[in-house]
Order: C-alpha cells, then sequence, then structure tokens
C-alpha cells in the first residue's frame, strides 16, 4: 500500500482555508475585544484601604458647589477630591454635603485622569455624552463616574479608580489611607 501524494496542485486547492481562516480570527478577536471593554467593566470591591499617614487636604469651605473638585497628591500619588450631590460608600458627610476622593492615575495604562464637566465637549472628545461631571483620561478616552464609586463607565479602563480614605475634623478633610492600583493587591 501507497501513501497518497500530496502534490503542488492538492495544496493550491486549499489555499483559500488562510485567509478565510485568518479573517475569522480577526473578527473574534475584535468582538472579544468589544464585548469585554462594553461588558467586562469591574465593580468597586469593598472598602479595602492601605492605610497612611494622616494628611489634611482641604477646608470643606474650600468646595462650594456639586462636583466642585481640588487636586492633591497623597502618598506619591495625584489624587482628586470632589464634592458630590448625594453620599457614596467611601464619601464622608458635612451636614448635606458629601466629599469623596480618587486617584488621578487611569486604571488601563496609568496616565493622568481630569475632571470632565462640560457635556458638549465631552461628547465630542470621548464619544460619550455625560449627564454630571465626571473623571476622563485623554489617553485612551476612559470615563469613570464618581457617583459610583469611580467605576469605569465608557472606554478601554476596566477597573474603578482607587479610592482615598478621607476623614472629617471641624470642617477639615484629612486623607488617611488609599485603595491599592489594580494588579497591585486590589
Amino acid at each position: 500500500m501507497s501513501e497518497p501524494k500530496v502534490t503542488r496542485r492538492k495544496l493550491l486547492e486549499y489555499w483559500w482555508v488562510l485567509p478565510v481562516a485568518g479573517t475569522f480570527g480577526a473578527f473574534g478577536g475584535m468582538f472579544w475585544y468589544a464585548s469585554n471593554v462594553t461588558f467586562g467593566k469591574k465593580q468597586p470591591k469593598s472598602l479595602n484601604f492601605k492605610a497612611g499617614e494622616v494628611k489634611f487636604v482641604a477646608d470643606a469651605s474650600d468646595l462650594k458647589n456639586a462636583f466642585d473638585s481640588l487636586e492633591f497628591t497623597y502618598a506619591g500619588v495625584p489624587c482628586v477630591l470632589m464634592q458630590l450631590p448625594e453620599a457614596t460608600a467611601a464619601s464622608v458627610s458635612l451636614e448635606d454635603r458629601h466629599f469623596a476622593a480618587y486617584s488621578r492615575i487611569c486604571t488601563h495604562l496609568g496616565c493622568p485622569v481630569q475632571p470632565l464637566r462640560d457635556q458638549e465637549a465631552t461628547a465630542l472628545t470621548f464619544n460619550y455624552r455625560i449627564k454630571h461631571p465626571m473623571l476622563g483620561c485623554h489617553c485612551h478616552y476612559s470615563i469613570f463616574d464618581p457617583l459610583q464609586e469611580g467605576k469605569s463607565v465608557f472606554g478601554k479602563a476596566l477597573h474603578p479608580l482607587p479610592r482615598v480614605k478621607l476623614s472629617l475634623k471641624e470642617g477639615r478633610i484629612f486623607a488617611s489611607g488609599l485603595e491599592p492600583a489594580p494588579g497591585q493587591g486590589g
């Protein structure tokens, strides 16, 4: 019995398999990536602050209106303090005013995050319409919602922003801990 002989003609009859397999692979990869970025957003976990030194951040009177913000540095990490219109799990409250703070380091690739206040500019720049001021990364257009504990609501970032542990004493806001960034025990 002789083995079947593979000829050049026989190989050329199946040349179409390579581009078809490549096309299916490319579309499959794009579908996986799009579904991961759209449906793979991680929810903020229960509070897990790494304790640090107590550091003065601001006077509560420095923030007058909802979504006013101040930038500060805590434990070498750039952060943002925001006054929110409603309480969140990590916020502290003074009468009917609520304050929360987040790391300004995007959880996607570590670019700086900035407050986004202008709805039309955000819609044009990020291709996402916000209903209230949020935090956004201009590198890959991720948007984080401070009212949802810093959760990533749009863009490539999958993890929420790390939260800063705050406390109030006599109208002064202090930071005393920071959640680990994703991949660093978080």
